[in-house]
């Protein structure tokens, strides 16, 4: 799957190897955007998806909201409740700016 382009997305190579996004290291706030409406009732389900806290993720550009509202366009993985080593990989997301801080990394490429 190619990355997303976007009008705010930095690119790197030339044109004899080609052109790639650049990746910036972020954290994303789960618990954040995956908000749960009040009258939620919560319980636990074992081999559920754990969708709390933050992950690292890589961040490939932004767009801009009709509302003024900054996405940042995301691949991430999201982990299972139950500690199982295999993730769901999530790709091209739209994250709002207020989940997503800057994650210092270091590898010199950021991964």
């Amino acid at each position: 799957m190619d990355d997303l382009i976007t009008p705010y997305t930095r690119m790197t190579g030339n044109h004899n190897h080609g052109w790639r996004a650049e990746l910036t290291p972020a954290w994303v706030r789960l618990d954040e955007f995956l908000r749960r409406p009040s009258s939620f009732q919560r319980r636990v389900v074992g081999d559920g998806l754990d969708v709390s806290g933050e992950v690292p993720g890589m961040l490939t550009g932004w767009f801009r909201s009709a509302e003024g509202l900054w996405l940042g366009v995301c691949h991430y993985r999201i982990p299972y409740a139950d500690g199982r080593t295999v993730t769901i990989a999530v790709r091209n997301q739209l994250i709002p700016a207020y989940a997503l801080r800057r994650r210092e990394v270091d590898h010199p490429t950021g991964r």
